[in-house]
């Protein structure tokens, strides 16, 4: 077991309060991963006052120096990759493969926003009057709050907090209490390449406490959070009377279309991967396999196949291709939406059971799920899941497989697998998503490309990734000058 503390302030501390909580393995819940401070409100307000305090001398840090920062953390994480990764199976349960290659995706991000530290910058425009100087400048916002889910507890942590200080904020950061280890190495990384006390700060913590003094205090300059949208659209409306800049990045109920002239042992792989890799629990996963009937039961039998094939087990181990669920109430809500789909009519097609047997007894397994027969107005084809399970939807060619597509309340990611090209381009000017794939899998993001979703994924305000993503985390300010006197 792993023992870690708060960092703030330079400082690594326990929780004021005294309290601890700890972290088990989801695929063996009899081993202790981690023990963490329980942190509340008064270890959140100490952060934001450290950040508050380190924000004027790192804001006047040049980009240049502070991307020199990132890049030797960048450095540092690379050397650790691999105890990393272990570290991230071992509390989040995906398999080794998946976590290196997160890790990784720490890594590179980190290089990327200290790469870009030499663009950063305004520009000069031109005046319509001689002798007079008109520019912008790009400059920091302050103290920034960041909300990370627990998914994907090193890359997501990255991809905010790298654009946000290489613009020159200040951070106080709260990771999902359910992985908060890898947040915490990348603490210490920076740390350890030179980033000045106080400018980041680590808190783990409840939403109630921590996640609610971050959204209040008057400190904050900007809000960055990933997660449920039942989550998002609280602190959003906190952030609100404050007019208080907000991005919330939510939950995805993202489609596969498979066309009647698709490649269909192409389609069964991608919709095999995007929905039962990573144990289906990523936002951007296929959980609607929307299908024309014409390839309707070729298509259900390579699938059904693919998931057949899948290996169940501890991510650690060899050959593992799915691990477990996060934890019990995840695997709850797998099972629960499995008997929802029961109940509403749709026919399995194969798995639907939590595996307990022989190795598997003490973590949260669960089969690879396929359904099909799934009405569009189900609750299993509107509602994220959030587990590896995928509902099978039949339609009567491209223009009702659009409608159906559409017909949810989220936009992140879609995907569409097909021979023609004209559809293909139809289907990406049309479907309402902020992710588009064309014979690729719904999961999965280049970190150089801008991503954010539509309609109740996002708040669809500023995105995220990309050299746009300092967009968010940074304010343009216009200087006139005239030297004509």
């Amino acid at each position: 077991m792993q023992t870690y503390q708060n960092f703030i302030d330079g400082q690594w501390a326990d929780a004021a309060s005294g309290r601890t909580f700890q972290t088990l393995n989801p695929a063996n819940n009899t081993e202790v991963v981690a023990q963490y401070p329980a942190g509340d409100a008064d270890d959140a307000k100490a952060a934001l006052d450290a950040a508050a305090r380190a924000f004027p001398g790192w804001a006047a840090t040049t980009s240049v120096a502070r991307g020199r920062v990132l890049s030797k953390a960048s450095q540092i994480l690379e050397t650790r990759k691999g105890e990393l990764a272990r570290l991230l199976t071992r509390e989040e349960g995906k398999t080794l493969a998946e976590s290196t290659g997160e890790v990784q995706r720490a890594i590179d991000i980190f290089r990327f926003f200290g790469g870009l530290s030499y663009t950063l910058g305004g520009q000069t425009i031109p005046h319509d009057l001689p002798n007079n100087l008109l520019y912008t400048v790009r400059q920091p916002l302050g103290v920034v709050a960041l909300i990370t889910p627990w998914n994907f507890p090193i890359a997501i942590p990255a991809w905010k907090l790298a654009p946000a200080l290489v613009a020159g904020n200040s951070v106080v950061l709260k990771p999902a209490s359910a992985t908060p280890a890898l947040t915490f190495e990348i603490a210490r990384a920076l740390a350890e390449a030179g980033l000045p006390k106080g400018v980041l700060n680590v808190v783990v913590g409840s939403g109630a406490t921590v996640g609610l003094e971050l959204a209040t205090n008057p400190v904050v300059s900007a809000l960055s959070f990933t997660g449920s949208h039942a989550v998002g659209q609280g602190i959003y409306e906190q952030l609100a009377p404050r007019m208080v800049r907000a991005q919330m990045e939510m939950g995805g109920k993202n489609p596969t279309l498979v066309l009647d002239d698709a490649d269909l042992d192409l389609a069964a792989t991608l919709c095999a991967r995007a929905g039962f890799g990573l144990t289906g629990q990523a936002c951007t996963a296929t959980s609607r396999a929307i299908v024309d009937r014409k390839v309707l039961e070729p298509f259900v039998e390579k699938l059904v196949a693919q998931a057949a094939a899948i290996k169940v087990g501890n991510g650690l181990n060899d050959g593992v291709t799915m691990g477990p669920a996060i934890n019990e109430a995840q695997l709850q809500t797998d099972l629960e939406y499995i008997a929802i789909a029961r109940q509403e009519g749709a026919a399995l097609a194969c798995g639907g059971r939590r595996l307990e047997e022989g190795e598997l007894a003490g973590g949260w397994f669960i089969e690879p799920t396929v359904f099909t027969n799934v009405k569009p107005d189900s609750r299993l084809a509107q509602e994220e899941v959030f587990g590896p399970v995928i509902a099978v939807i039949a339609v009567d060619g491209f223009e009702d497989a659009i409608a159906v597509a559409n017909n949810v309340e989220a936009g992140l990611s879609a995907s569409v697998v097909t021979r023609d090209v004209k559809r293909a381009m139809t289907y990406a000017d049309r479907i309402q998503a902020g992710v588009v794939k064309i014979n690729q899998i719904s999961t999965g993001l280049a970190l150089q490309a801008p991503f954010g979703g539509v309609k109740q994924s996002s708040t669809d305000s500023f995105k995220e990734q990309g050299a746009g993503a300092v967009d968010f985390y940074s304010r343009i300010k216009t200087v006139y000058l005239d030297y004509s006197a």
